[in-house]
């Protein structure tokens, strides 16, 4: 499939890119030649392929929810520049 230069064009209307002449005709080879790419791997026979996202399966590795043993309150807030009771302080930021 070839692109034209009015095909770029629109494309980057819709981006809201601004081309130079250069740009386009770069633009007008490289997106022909990935089209023909496709049309090419479009060829192939891909009856009984289960589509997928990734090469390998993926799934999620998730650990336990367990409760484990946090560090003592005044350990955390040792090196708090600012704190109230059990609570860090920091610098209001709504004006």
């Amino acid at each position: 499939m070839n692109i034209t230069k009015k095909d770029v064009e629109h494309i980057a209307l819709l981006s809201r890119l601004k081309l130079t002449e250069e740009e386009k005709e770069t633009f007008v080879k490289q997106l022909s030649g990935i089209l023909t790419h496709v049309e090419k791997l479009n060829e192939v026979n891909t009856n009984g392929i289960e589509p997928t996202s990734h090469v390998i399966k993926m799934q999620n590795v998730m650990r336990d929810d367990a409760v484990t043993v946090s560090l003592p309150v005044e350990k955390v807030l040792a090196n708090a520049p600012d704190r109230t009771e059990e609570f860090f302080r920091v610098p209001k930021i709504i004006e």
